[in-house]
């Protein structure tokens, strides 16, 4: 994608040097056209940055370089690049919801209990199939933010199968407070990796869907980590 914005403070030539090369240094930034002519610098990216980024690069707030959207919505540009980066997880959810949600319909309502366990059942079982795909770059994914994986290598091909396993357990309603206490305490210790990585800012790809798609770390992991949490405890209470 290609955006157009507004750069002020550029005086000299020096100064399109500056902006250019600074930018250039942001991660996804591809090319980059300064004009200080026109105030306007071009920017090339493979994904689209936020202005903040972009104003960072240049040295914050407080730099004689400013910048700002031109003739995009910053605001829709980051939607859409949301959606963009999390789309295959976005529509496995949704899929793996609807079929719940029909699964669990009955007389003329829906069963929570039974909703959550179909679809518990189906985050495992598909969350497990795209790790089982390349089950040694899912580990080594895993291994740089997992707390036991970091220490314990093979805990990445474990865990893949301990995926399935619990995906098959809650498919066929097998034990339902072992399942679901197994559940809460492998998720409860998932998320405190992803926990330390998000809120260390470190740019690294998510293993959730194993080496298959090349997901950022993002709230987005955490959202999913909490909401298997939360669904187990509700249904280890409600049992």
């Amino acid at each position: 994608m290609k955006h157009t914005y507004q750069v002020t403070g550029m005086t000299c030539s020096g100064c399109e040097n500056n902006v250019k090369s600074s930018l250039l240094l942001v991660p996804d930034i591809i090319d980059v056209e300064v004009s200080k002519d026109t105030n306007s610098a071009t920017i090339t990216m493979e994904n689209h940055v936020a202005l903040n980024s972009l104003q960072n690069a240049l040295g914050g707030r407080d730099s004689k370089y400013q910048i700002s959207a031109q003739a995009h919505s910053e605001v829709l540009e980051e939607t859409k690049s949301f959606f963009e980066t999390y789309k295959p997880v976005l529509l496995l959810f949704g899929y793996v919801g609807v079929i719940s949600l029909i699964a669990s319909w009955q007389n003329a309502t829906i069963n929570g209990m039974l909703f959550m366990r179909f679809f518990m059942a189906g985050f495992f079982l598909s969350f497990s199939f795209f790790k089982l795909i390349n089950l040694k770059g899912f580990a080594e994914s895993y291994a740089m933010y997992d707390i036991i994986g970091k220490t314990f290598k093979p805990w990445g091909y474990i865990y893949a199968f301990i995926e399935l396993a619990l995906g098959l357990a809650f498919a066929l309603n097998v034990n339902p407070v072992l399942t679901n206490s197994i559940t809460l305490i492998v998720m409860t210790i998932s998320i405190i990796g992803v926990l330390q990585s998000v809120l260390n800012k470190r740019k690294i790809q998510c293993a959730c869907l194993g080496a298959v798609f090349n997901l950022p770390m993002s709230t987005l992991t955490i959202i999913e980590d909490f909401l298997m949490i939360a669904m187990s405890a509700t249904m280890l209470i409600l049992l």
